[in-house]
This record gives C-alpha cells, structure tokens and sequence, in this order.
C-alpha cells in the first residue's frame, strides 16, 4: 500500500496496514500506527511517531525542525495521536531542548488547512483548529478546544479544556476553560454554553460555573479574592476547580 514513488527511509516502522501516497518522503527513526494514511508530497521528517487511524492530506509538512533560535541540531520529537486528521499544508513542528523535547497532538484532534503548531506545543483530545489556526512555541490546549479560523496564539499561553476562540482573534494570555473568547486581543464573552450542552454538561454543573465565571470577572475583585469567594459559595464540583486553578496557576496571566 506505498505507492512507488514514495521514498521510504529503511529505518522507518510502518505498519503493514498504513496507506502512502505518491511523492512522500519518510524519513529516519518514524513510525506509523496501522490504519493511517499519507496523502500525496507529505514529508514526515525524522523522530516523528504517528498513532493509529490518522489521515494526513497532501503538502502536510509533518515534524520539520523547529523555527527557533535555540535550536541548535539536537534530537526532539513530534507524537501525533490515534485519529487524528491533518488537512492540506499543515505544518508540525518537533520539540527543542529548553521545552522538554516533545510536541505532541493529541488523540482525535482536526487540524484544518495551513494550520501551524510550532515547536515544544501540546494538544489535548478532540480539538479542532480551524484553517490557518497559528499555534507560537510551548502553548498547551486541553481537551474539546475549537480555534477558529486565522487566529493566532502567542507563545506559552495555556487555552483551558471546551473553551472556544472566535475566528481572527490574538491570543495574548490564558483562557480559563470552558468559555468563549474573541477579538484583537482577545477578551472574555462568557461560557461556552452552547458547546458545554453539546458535551451533555449537566445544567447543575452550567449553575456552579456561570457563578465562578461572575465572581472573577464580573465584580471587579482581586484573584485570590475571587478565588476564596468562588470556594465559598459554589460547590466544589471538578468543573469549578479545574476553572479556579487554572486562574490562581496562571504564570501568563488570564484574559479578562
């Protein structure tokens, strides 16, 4: 199932269920799950692993060297999860050094057309990144994300698990789970309901949220304020600590 003019480095791992198309180019130290397929002048570059079930569509640039400064050679590594969809001229970058070495896509995410996600990002499951999402070194997106289309993502910045980024923002600092952000540079439109009621969130756990999402923004208190008033007067649930921490945690500082 590798058509023949693919150029296959000898070193590579690839499952004998794995589709290759014409004119890409594997190189060294790659393996691919079984049931993956690479569209036509893919390049996977060297120490990428690719999980099962993924299919990658023409031109993908897949594990390229980093496009940093501090990058000097060394060996990094780009893992890219179980049915993951990679759309036409995405470009993944692997990780450096100083970022701990690894890039990694998570299981089931959906990376449209010229999609960018540079060195030493993490990615968690069922995220989507709409055409021309630009993802800067370092940046960690949790699960159920959506992008939308032409934004970009400053370095570092931590994107909370179901939130939702209207399309041509900038991202400049974090954005609390599971609500919506927009604009040049982004700020807070409140929680992501609609998106929170498509995942079944149950309306209690919408209650808990939508008052944590009120004291912090609404009332114009300090953080360690708001967080002792959100512990105070909501209920512990999982959803409402996971928002509380990722505020208190944030060394980038939050979108208000």
């Amino acid at each position: 199932m590798i058509h023949p003019t693919a150029i296959i480095d000898p070193t590579a791992e690839i499952d004998d269920n794995v589709e290759i198309g014409p004119f890409v180019i594997v190189k060294a130290d790659v393996s691919i799950g079984s049931g993956t397929t690479i569209g036509p002048h893919t390049t996977i570059d060297q120490y990428v692993n690719i999980g099962a079930d993924c299919k990658i569509f023409q031109y993908a640039s897949i594990g390229g060297a980093p496009q940093d400064l501090k990058f000097h050679g060394e060996k990094s590594y780009l893992q890219i999860g179980r049915g993951t969809i990679i759309r036409e001229f995405v470009t993944i970058n692997r990780g450096t050094e100083f970022g701990g070495g690894l890039t990694q896509v998570g299981e089931e995410n959906y990376l449209m057309a010229y999609t960018h996600i540079a060195h030493d990002c993490k990615t968690g499951k069922q995220v989507i990144l709409a055409n021309n999402s630009t993802l800067g070194g370092h940046i960690i997106i949790g699960d159920n994300v959506t992008v939308g289309g032409l934004v970009a993502i400053h370095q570092f910045v931590n994107i909370g698990d179901y939130a939702y980024i209207g399309g041509k923002s900038a991202v400049i600092k974090d954005i609390p789970p599971y609500v919506i952000a927009a604009g040049d540079r982004a700020s807070l439109h409140g929680l992501n309901n609609v998106g929170l009621k498509r995942h079944k969130f149950p309306k209690s756990t919408l209650r808990e949220l939508k008052k944590a999402y009120r004291i912090f923004f609404r009332i114009g208190l300090t953080v360690k304020q708001a967080a002792e008033r959100v512990k105070a007067e909501t209920e512990q649930i999982p959803e409402v600590q996971n928002f509380i921490n990722s505020i208190v945690k944030s060394n980038r500082g939050v979108t208000r």
